[in-house]
């Protein structure tokens, strides 16, 4: 595309790969899907004038990406951190004192459940179970799982993350 396109949050280089993503899906029946995808993975998140620049290399309508983008959950319109932290709330992490540790990286981080710290280090989820009942109470950073999880040890967890 021969478009100029700036954005504080997306170099030159992730331009030039997202204008290759555009291309290679620009005639591909459906690929609006594929194409949110690939670029929320190369910038971490879709930002509007993203979407509207992808909108006119694509030749759909940006109200139909928007409408995607916002429809689906893996989708976000918002900067996400480099680490995102995720806390079971499920039954069983509940009961052992899992909103200890979230209160904790609350208040630690200055953040809230859905947020993102300012320095985009740390975005902090909530999900009902992750399966992991036997570690309870249980926390997920990025892919790594932490059991056994208590207000005392989960600062010196996190702050391995970078």
């Amino acid at each position: 595309m021969n478009e100029k396109f700036q954005h504080p949050d997306i170099t030159e280089d992730m331009l030039a790969k997202i204008n290759k993503i555009i291309s290679s899906n620009r005639n591909k029946s459906g690929s609006s899907i594929t194409v949110l995808r690939e670029c929320q993975n190369l910038v971490g998140y879709l930002p509007v004038e993203l979407i509207d620049y992808i909108s006119k290399g694509l030749n759909i309508a940006s109200s139909e990406l928007f409408g995607v983008a916002s429809f689906y959950s893996l989708f976000s319109m918002i900067p996400k951190g480099k680490n995102t932290i995720r806390i079971c709330l499920g039954t069983a992490c509940y009961v052992k004192g899992i909103k200890e540790v979230l209160e904790r990286i609350s208040n630690q981080y200055k953040i809230k459940e859905g947020g993102t710290t300012a320095d985009r280090r740390f975005s902090l989820e909530t999900v009902r179970c992750l399966g992991a009942c036997g570690l309870a109470p249980v926390m997920v950073v990025n892919q790594d799982i932490h059991g056994a999880m208590t207000s005392d040890r989960v600062l010196d967890v996190i702050d391995k993350y970078k």
